[in-house]
């Protein structure tokens, strides 16, 4: 018994004219007697595959199997013969091997030779198939996606393609898309961290910058940080603490990487008088000489 066209080509009935052609493309290209000299089933199956395409890729015919299950009760699924000029005839009308040749870009551009599967000799010199074309691509993508994992949307060549990013990913790791590049190619990305609003990546180290005062510094003191997640954690910093020293949350950044909190002591812009008698009060009980051990002061 004939198969049904839809599963033939492996397509649902809902499937658009251009994803009835991609899928008519790739599996004509795969069967194709010139890619699998005397293999009798795969030239079986190719004449399957066009007897399927010439019934939904015509809109009345598609529309008379949808109802009915067939497209010409003497012809079956079908009901294709070879006709005069190369075409292949099946039911009411018949699909070229001119126009199918066109569909892969003709036979002076590299397509299949359609027409002398079933006896025509079509003009033109005659070309290799066509070999699947791999492509590169640099894509940025959110920090928070990177260390995490996610799936993102990219549009790529005018193909929109659904992209899984796994959690802790290497900066420039890439991520490979079977078949989706030209020709049935494969698609390769280099993936890179986009910039974050207060996350810097170092490696696998994440990195976020978390002001504190001077009392904070000089006494110590519980700060509350963001992590990737969403999440806070409550840290402690010592007394003591200087401008531009971290403190280590181990594996909070990218795989096994760790999550840096890095300090800044913040200065007031401007005091009142008795807050400037304090700070001289207590310069003078706390002498101190930060700069006597630099290079320039040997």
């Amino acid at each position: 018994m004939p198969r049904d066209p839809y599963e033939v080509l492996g397509v649902n009935k809902n499937a658009t004219e251009d994803e009835v052609k991609k899928a008519y493309r790739k599996l004509a290209r795969d069967f194709h007697p010139d890619r699998n000299p005397g293999d009798k089933q795969a030239e079986t199956k190719f004449k399957e595959i066009q007897d399927a395409f010439e019934i939904l890729h015509d809109k009345e015919k598609r529309s008379k199997y949808d109802q009915f299950g067939f497209v010409d009760p003497s012809a079956g699924f079908g009901g294709g013969s070879r006709g005069p000029g190369g075409g292949f005839h099946g039911g009411s009308g018949s699909v070229n091997m001119d126009d199918l040749a066109s569909m892969f870009g003709g036979n002076a551009g590299g397509g299949f030779d359609f027409g002398s599967m079933f006896g025509k000799k079509t003009k033109g010199r005659r070309k290799p198939f066509s070999q699947p074309q791999d492509s590169h691509f640099d894509v940025e993508v959110p920090l928070e996606k990177v260390v995490l994992g996610g799936k993102i949307s990219l549009t790529l060549n005018g193909s929109n393609l659904d992209v899984n990013i796994p959690s802790g990913l290497k900066e420039g790791g890439k991520i490979r898309l079977t078949g989706q590049g030209q020709d049935g190619g494969n698609v390769y990305l280099t993936i890179k961290s986009a910039p974050h609003a207060f996350f810097i990546r170092e490696g696998d180290n994440l990195i976020v910058e978390v002001p504190i005062s001077i009392p904070e510094a000089i006494l110590g003191t519980k700060i509350d940080v963001p992590v990737m997640d969403g999440s806070k954690l409550t840290v402690k910093v010592p007394p003591g603490a200087s401008s531009g020293s971290r403190l280590r949350i181990k594996g909070k950044g990218v795989a096994l990487g760790d999550l840096f909190i890095q300090l800044k002591i913040v200065v007031p812009t401007s005091i009142d008088e008795t807050s400037k008698q304090i700070v001289e009060e207590f310069a003078k009980l706390n002498p101190q000489e930060p700069r006597k051990n630099l290079p320039w002061n040997q």
